[in-house]
């Protein structure tokens, strides 16, 4: 494999972890706030990008490229509501979404085919990530001021995710 396009991959692995770090960090705060629907619902998307993560390292291993685990930068912990957790939720998929698309162009870059191939399911499950965040942002929008109801009822929607 490609040094450049190797080294590239660790790094997604970092950033993908960086993810998992993140939504566990937002579901602390919804714990905290006693919204027990939107941390599950952060736990299971910090699971996703473990999974995200473990693709990538596997992948590198099947290539025969050793990974190089990187240090994972702490993650922000203090958010003001759901709505701010949501809208950088939204913000950190899009950055994500960068990221895998120039992964994708440092590929075909070096005409690495495989890895090109391998990052297709990437970009569509990027496609997923952003309109999961998109979704539930609009829906926090929607109830924003309301009596709590609402959101109560949207924890409760949130929970239900498997």
């Amino acid at each position: 494999m490609d040094k450049k396009l190797h080294k590239a991959m660790d790094e997604q692995i970092k950033n993908e972890l960086y993810s998992a770090y993140l939504y566990l960090s937002m579901a602390a705060y919804c714990e905290s706030e006693n919204l027990p629907g939107f941390s599950h619902w952060l736990k299971v998307q910090a699971k996703e990008e473990t999974t995200h993560a473990m693709k990538i390292f596997e992948f590198l291993n099947d290539r025969g490229a050793r990974v190089t685990l990187q240090a994972i930068p702490q993650p922000p912990i203090d958010f003001s509501s759901p709505k701010d957790i949501f809208e950088k939720a939204l913000d950190h998929e899009k950055k994500v979404t960068a990221m895998i698309n120039n992964l994708y162009a440092v590929a075909a870059d070096v005409k690495d085919t495989a890895t090109g191939v391998f990052l297709h399911w990437f970009i569509n499950e990027q496609v997923e990530e952003e309109k999961q965040a998109a979704l539930i942002l609009e829906t926090i929008k929607m109830v924003h001021g309301d009596s709590g109801a609402a959101l109560i009822m949207l924890d409760r929607e949130l929970a239900k995710r498997e």
